[in-house]
């Protein structure tokens, strides 16, 4: 994150929280895992599945610490942060396992501790090593991460971005009636608390209307806005962008006053903390997307897609530290960006949907120049709710997918009960991905692939013979591991 995001008070207390987690780390060996992604993209998924397969010897061939026998248990520890929720681990396996139905979605932060005791692979190691890692894994919504550019913004670039994006494309339709409310508003005229109220209010419903599942838009700060917890109503969220002229000198007592006051409110109550005591803590840092639900929603869902991933990996303080400067300054030396739901596709189709997701954010990791850090892409399915088999359809064999669709998922006019298995032919991604991006800027008037994304309930167990239940199934979990903490326990 570059320097001028935070003022010089804020960095110094970023330092002194670092230099007593580097403390208590020499002690106890602790890495910090934020896991991430925008709506819809399976964090908490994610996160019951990586513990419940490290819990249970899950089926991990290419998480090499585990594979070769290193590892000698792993448990779960009170995290070390008391005023943090806990990731309800507990709840979420049971909604899985037992109920076999999608946990509810991250709403705000929460934390878990993992504690691996391994045998390192190197004799030297074993001897100055405590063969023990605590894992912290920070679960936090994308629409936080996403706000962290605002610190760079003041009210009127926050104002003039926010309303140039909402006149393109389907937003244009989107905000119609905040914009129409808002361009009738003096902005020097005295401020009046029903105003702010109801262009607050407008706001709001503009930006949960693009996040709606029909458009799966995913450009959205301010976060809060989506899911506001205990500051609804607060003046903190009763604030919205004007369309200003010219830049002048703002009136005191009115209208843009009051707003410019607010979002500078919302910056200091909302976004420097969530940075200073959480963001900036982090070690590593996996960011999940849902890449199909964009290509299913459109060229305009794919284009805003790419924008907010450049926007999510801006906000990275990527970079190997020394010894010296990770004291005082920590830095996320590796990131994985993960497109999710894989087993939606057949495996033909997953070096495409890779592909895809390395293209979304090669701009970004270009622009933001991340060398030194670590970075992976990858397409990985957290939790394997679908087999793959072969139908014959018209003489041709078809690839497809086999699960159970979550109630109310439509085919064309079938429509699922929640409880039919049934074979799907999801469609095929191309196998030349730049089509893709083009239809998606507006270069050309090609449309994006036919795929047919049903949601699917989670699988049922399998047990061993002797009734114990089995590792939750998943696509690539174990490299996702190898990736994030490997040398971590090598």
């Amino acid at each position: 994150m570059p320097p001028s995001l935070t003022r010089f008070a804020d960095e110094t207390r970023i330092a002194f929280d670092n230099i007593t987690d580097r403390a208590s780390n020499l002690l106890y060996p602790t890495i910090r895992l934020g896991v991430t992604g925008l709506s819809r993209a399976g964090k908490t998924v994610f996160i019951s599945s990586l513990v419940h397969n490290l819990l249970h010897g899950g089926r991990l061939p290419l998480f090499e610490p585990l594979q070769s026998g290193r590892i000698a248990r792993v448990s779960l520890e009170p995290q070390p942060d008391d005023a943090v929720p806990r990731f309800q681990y507990e709840d979420h396996i049971s909604a899985l396992v037992r109920d076999r139905i999608w946990p509810d979605s991250t709403r705000a932060i929460s934390e878990l501790r993992l504690v691996i005791e391994f045998k390192s692979a190197s004799g030297w190691n074993r001897m100055f090593t405590a063969g023990k890692l605590a894992i912290d894994i920070v679960d936090y919504p994308g629409e936080w991460l996403l706000d962290l550019p605002l610190l760079q913004q003041d009210y009127a670039t926050f104002s003039a971005n926010t309303v140039a994006l909402a006149k393109t494309g389907i937003r244009q339709e989107l905000a119609a009636r905040w914009m129409a409310l808002a361009s009738r508003i003096d902005p020097d005229a005295p401020a009046e608390e029903t105003t702010a109220r109801e262009l607050a209010a407008a706001f709001a419903e503009y930006l949960k209307a693009c996040k709606a599942d029909e458009r799966s838009l995913s450009t959205l700060p301010p976060g809060r806005f989506l899911m506001p917890g205990d500051l609804d109503g607060s003046p903190a969220l009763t604030f919205s962008p004007l369309p200003l002229a010219a830049e002048g000198k703002v009136v005191r007592g009115s209208l843009r006053a009051m707003m410019e006051r607010r979002y500078e409110a919302y910056k200091s109550v909302v976004v420097k903390p969530f940075f200073r005591e959480h963001f900036a803590r982090l070690d590593r840092q996996i960011v999940l997307v849902d890449a199909l639900q964009a290509i299913n929603r459109g060229p305009e869902a794919v284009q805003d897609l790419e924008r907010a991933l450049a926007d999510v990996l801006a906000c990275f303080r990527p970079g190997n530290a020394s010894w010296l400067t990770s004291l005082i300054g920590r830095r996320i030396d590796k990131v994985l960006v993960a497109a999710t739901k894989a087993d939606h596709l057949h495996h033909e189709s997953h070096a495409q949907l890779q592909a895809i997701t390395r293209r979304l954010v090669d701009g970004a990791i270009a622009s933001i120049g991340m060398a030194g850090a670590g970075i992976e892409v990858l397409a990985l399915a957290s939790v394997r709710a679908t087999r793959e088999a072969t139908v014959k359809q018209d003489g041709q064999i078809l690839p497809v997918v086999v699960g159970t669709p979550m109630a109310g998922e439509t085919i064309g006019n079938e429509q699922f009960d929640g409880l039919r298995k049934t074979a799907v032919f999801p469609g095929d991604l191309p196998q030349a991905i730049e089509p893709i991006f083009r239809a998606a800027s507006g270069q050309s008037d090609a449309s994006l692939p036919d795929l047919n994304i049903v949601r699917f309930r989670p699988p049922e167990l399998d047990t061993s013979s002797s009734g114990i239940t089995l590792s939750i199934p998943h696509i690539r979990l174990d490299r996702a591991l190898q990736f994030l903490l490997g040398d971590r326990l090598a």
